[in-house]
């Protein structure tokens, strides 16, 4: 008998599955006709689309190009997820408007000049074993050679350093792979020290070169006094790779225009472009960065430009540490192998990538192999001699990324800037095997940690140049693209564009989301900047305003949703330093901070001190407020700095004089706010006994946010006390404004304890069918929620228990929802319409529809108790 029931269990549940799917693939059906879509969309789509809530496998941080920023998105979602202010100032995170940002910002001033913008390329993430470890973020300014460290902690930038011999730097930044050091080569020739050279001096004082900057990795910083330049010849050092495993310690840097054309159109000769590009073969560099750390620790390797250790080229050939080897014409870019054993160039107006041998290169320097030496005394290494193979790969090739079949396919993938195309093929054999269009002029390629010795495979990104008519028409500039394409499959899949709208996006790195562990707020009264608690930290009570001469320090706290102090009274010339900490606890509760007209804004998230100095240069009032909205009291949450001219004599204008409240209209007043603090207390109770009950302890987030609302409930006594010494002194208006202030406590606290609440409903009540979930989405989205709130009275009847209320329950409600205007006249309807002044709607519900709503009322009906 049972298996007969089973057997029509299973049968009824087939027929449902099989409405729904109907249903669905109707809607889905009536969609794909009205957008033009193919079943290859959808398939993309589906591979793209994350839930709300849900999370990415990879982030992503692209370069932000001429904004001098980093931006930071998700794959395969692509959903931009923030902008990390560099080098330039980023006015939502406070990036140069308060103290300790306009710091690190000054650390980036060249020869004494303030600069304000930057031209991000190449960003890098530290790394462990030849993994990226997911603690450290560098990135390179190429208009202004500039490295900046930025901390994945909290995805702050901690540190900028300067270039001192440098000009211009495109070929930064490359970790080597324990982060020993970061290789950052120079891009345009140009003297290394900061002397007038005429343009006919160009091969006797013009040089290249690459940094070897010294990092502490446990610290994230540039140590520039343990750091030295190789000088290298002044051929356009472009890009550069670490060698891994094999050829661990050494360093592969290309270049182009070893023609050494310095142009010239304005005198009638041929423009740069003619004469950089005239030789077949431009030059790779090969050194011992390891060999050459340890030569440039002697005095008597080195010379000092501009106060740096710079190991000149004779220094480092002498000790067999500087090799070329020719390379297809005008390369870009450099990928050494997973394995260190190849090195793949491209030469972008070549049609070929070359994968040179590590072992064949090593075996001709240690044999001193040689074809000769170029004019400034470097070994020259046979490029037929070094290399493994040559793959045809079409027009325009500039860059790889390794996939997670490198050791046994060879899988590499390519960009091909012309054709506008990504091509796979294999390095080993140097066959291709694939190719996928892209829109349209690609550079870079970002693979999910694709030059590691660990790449992931899975996606490519394809960063292009140019979108031409991919988007809407937003005027003559228009957004880049960066394109993901499934590379899981036989064949490549385009699967998303995503607009840029930063300019230009030159390179980007993705990391597994799982290896990064940012905080999600900062220890109380934290400076972000030193680790260390700020000088400023002021907590709860211990706010005040402290003259000293003419500069005037005010040390305050911002809270949901207030600014203490609300008053600062200064002179016109004074000095004025803001001291805030944010001593909210919860997480995402960040304040902002503004004076108006004054040019100062910090970003304070949660524990966070900062401060904010400006002279007080102009007489007037001036407001200041939170720039986030964190509560509903957002609006009330400001203050007054008032500067005024101490040589001036102030007249007070003459009193408004305003009509008082009777004794009775006062008392009535604070009787009504007594009573609505008192009701407002017993939900606030009734939370508070949910919570203990269902021993909210055991759930970390719950509890961050009972934490926080108890610290606002604490808050309450000290104004009940206040209020209570006024009403016994008669004074009803102080007595008020006390009660007003409780008031506002309780609100904070039952906006957060109802937030606690509702989370942990979800983790102690039963688990939601899949139809229950549908319900609950159907339910919202429909409006069901702009009158019913479950678990009380709102603009319309509480739900719970709706089924019970009615004979043949899921029925009747059933009908109701599909069609509530056929039961207007019912008397329990009448009655209810009458009760609220409302008419229940027609949302145009499906049957579908309205049976996963009938679940979620089970799945409340079940949970009764919770709501």
């Amino acid at each position: 008998m049972s298996s007969i029931v089973k057997k029509l269990s299973m049968v009824a549940i087939g027929t449902m599955v099989g409405v729904s799917m109907a249903s669905a693939s109707s809607e889905l059906e009536k969609v794909m006709k009205e957008r033009g879509l193919t079943q290859q969309d959808l398939l993309a789509a589906a591979k793209t689309y994350t839930p709300s809530g849900g999370r990415d496998k990879y982030i992503v941080f692209s370069s932000g190009g001429q904004s001098g920023q980093i931006m930071v998105y998700g794959v395969p979602s692509m959903r931009i997820l923030k902008y990390i202010g560099v080098f330039t100032p980023e006015p939502w995170q406070g990036w140069g408007y308060d103290d300790d940002t306009k710091k690190v910002l000054a650390q980036g001033k060249i020869r004494g000049k303030q600069i304000t913008w930057g031209d991000t390329h190449h960003p890098a993430i530290s790394e462990t074993d030849g993994k990226y470890d997911g603690k450290w973020l560098v990135i390179n300014d190429k208009a202004n050679p500039r490295i900046a460290v930025i901390d994945l902690a909290d995805f702050v930038t901690k540190q900028i350093v300067v270039n001192p011999v440098f000009k211009s730097d495109h070929g930064g930044a490359f970790f080597t792979p324990n982060s020993e050091y970061i290789l950052e080569a120079c891009q345009y020739g140009a003297p290394l020290d900061n002397n007038y050279h005429p343009m006919e001096e160009y091969k006797e004082t013009y040089r290249g070169g690459v940094t070897v900057w010294k990092f502490d990795h446990k610290h994230g910083k540039i140590l520039p006094e343990k750091s030295f330049t190789i000088e290298m010849p002044p051929y356009m050092q472009d890009l550069s790779d670490a060698g891994k495993e094999a050829s661990y310690g050494w360093g592969f840097t290309n270049s182009f225009n070893s023609e050494m054309y310095t142009g010239g159109i304005e005198k009638g000769l041929p423009p740069f472009e003619a004469g950089c590009s005239r030789n077949d073969t431009d030059y790779l560099h090969v050194y011992n960065w390891k060999k050459l750390a340890k030569l440039a620790e002697n005095p008597k390797n080195v010379k000092i430009i501009n106060g740096h250790k710079v190991v000149p080229i004779d220094v480092a050939v002498k000790n067999n540490a500087l090799f070329l080897v020719p390379e297809p014409k005008s390369p870009h870019g450099v990928d050494v192998s997973p394995d260190g054993k190849y090195i793949v160039v491209c030469g972008k107006l070549d049609t070929h990538a070359t994968v040179y041998s590590w072992d064949k290169i090593k075996k001709a320097i240690d044999h001193k192999d040689f074809v000769g030496k170029d004019p400034y005394g470097i070994p020259i290494i046979d490029m037929k001699k070094a290399a493994h193979c040559q793959a045809e790969l079409g027009l325009g090739p500039l860059h790889n990324q390794y996939g997670s079949k490198w050791k046994t396919d060879g899988e590499i993938y390519t960009s091909l800037y012309v054709d506008s195309q990504v091509v796979k093929w294999n390095y080993l054999t140097c066959k291709v095997e694939d190719r996928v269009n892209v829109n349209y002029n690609i550079g870079h390629l970002c693979g999910m940690e694709g030059k590691t010795e660990d790449p992931q495979g899975e996606y490519i990104i394809a960063l292009n140049k140019l979108a031409i008519d991919r988007f809407n028409n937003i005027g003559p500039l228009h957004p880049q693209n960066h394109q993901l394409i499934d590379i899981r499959g036989k064949k490549m899949q385009l699967l998303y564009d995503m607009p840029i709208p930063l300019g230009e996006p030159h390179q980007a790195v993705a990391i597994r989301a799982s290896k990064l562990h940012p905080h999600v707020r900062y220890k109380m009264g934290t400076n972000p900047f030193t680790g260390k608690i700020h000088k400023g930290k002021t907590l709860a009570g211990q706010e005040k305003i402290v003259r000293k001469g003419n500069h005037v320090y005010v040390y305050g706290t911002v809270v949901r949703s207030h600014i203490n102090p609300e008053h600062v009274t200064v002179n016109l010339g004074d000095t004025v330093t803001f001291y805030l900490t944010n001593l909210e606890r919860a997480e995402d509760e960040t304040h902002g901070f503004t004076v108006d007209q004054y040019n100062v804004h910090a970003s304070l998230e949660p524990g966070k001190t900062v401060a904010l100095t400006f002279k007080a240069d102009r007489e007037g009032v001036f407001p200041y407020y939170c720039t986030e909205f964190c509560s509903a009291l957002h609006l009330e949450m400001m203050g007054y700095l008032l500067v005024k001219d101490p040589s001036k004599k102030y007249v007070s204008a003459q009193k408004l004089k305003m009509a008082k409240m009777s004794p009775e209209q006062l008392k009535a007043e604070y009787d009504k706010i007594v009573a609505t603090n008192a009701a407002t207390d017993k939900v606030i109770q009734s939370v508070v006994k949910f919570l203990k009950e269902n021993h909210y302890e055991k759930y970390p987030v719950v509890k961050q946010l009972v934490e926080d609302a108890l610290d606002q409930y604490g808050k309450i006594p000290e104004q009940k006390k206040k209020a209570d010494e006024y009403f016994k002194k008669g004074d009803l208006e102080k007595a008020i404004l006390f009660e007003n202030m409780i008031w506002q406590y309780m609100v904070k606290t039952a906006d957060v304890g109802i937030r606690a609440r509702d989370l942990l409903i979800r983790k102690v009540a039963t688990p939601m069918s899949e139809a229950a979930k549908r319900g609950e989405v159907a339910f919202n989205e429909g409006g069901c929620g702009g009158c019913h709130v479950i678990g009380k009275v709102s603009s319309g009847p509480d739900l719970t228990g709706v089924l019970q209320r009615h004979e043949n329950g899921e029925k009747w409600v059933a009908e109701f929802i599909k069609n509530p205007e056929h039961k207007y006249n019912d008397p329990y309807i009448q009655s209810m319409i009458n009760y609220f002044n409302l008419r229940m709607p027609n949302q145009g519900m499906s049957d579908e529809e309205i049976k996963d709503i009938i679940e979620y009322f089970k799945w409340v009906d079940e949970n009764a108790n919770l709501f």
